[in-house]
């Protein structure tokens, strides 16, 4: 007997659900976002939604994953750029995602599942500003401050917004600080 529809790959369908949530996050928030509201952006039911994620913070951290990836393969094509150019362009992806950059926050008091997705994607920028700092040639025993200052940075731009000129200029005083 014929079958109506393709048989859909799992890996498939966990991410067409990833994108329809990234998209909504990304529109209306994290705690606005309804599972029923992403099923629907995903064109499957919420009860689908539960057999590839636990629970609404475990999209959130696939959803994030998802997010990362790509910022990496982006910030490698950026790999000729200035430090400075870089940061900037970091700053700026992470700015078009500042919805999730909040929630991720204020969930990572209450949400285990967050809260270590969190400490891992610290630890992933923290070794990746550490490699650039030691690559311009910073002492050693200075490196871990300097990525920590790297990282308190990036943040406080994202938390106070300042035109793209003045981002700037705070990254350019970091690099000359590197």
């Amino acid at each position: 007997m014929p079958r109506n529809r393709r048989p859909r790959d799992r890996e498939e369908k966990s991410a067409e659900i990833v994108e329809a949530a990234a998209a909504l996050f990304a529109e209306v928030g994290f705690e606005k976002a309804s599972m029923a509201a992403v099923a629907r952006g995903a064109g499957v039911t919420t009860t689908t939604i539960y057999w590839y994620f636990q629970d609404k913070e475990a999209l959130l951290v696939a959803v994030l994953d998802h997010l990362l990836v790509g910022m990496l393969e982006g910030l490698q094509a950026q790999v000729a750029d200035s430090w400075t150019d870089r940061l900037l362009w970091v700053v700026e992806r992470l700015q078009e995602h500042s919805k999730l950059v909040t929630a991720v926050h204020a969930l990572s008091a209450t949400s285990a599942t967050v809260a270590t997705w969190h400490s891992a994607f610290h630890e992933l920028t923290d070794a990746l500003l550490a490699a650039e700092i030691r690559d311009a040639g910073v002492d050693a025993a200075q490196v871990p401050a300097m990525a920590r200052l790297g990282v308190f940075t990036i943040e406080g731009l994202l938390m106070h917004p300042l035109p793209r000129e003045e981002q700037r200029a705070v990254l350019e005083l970091l690099s000359v600080v590197r």
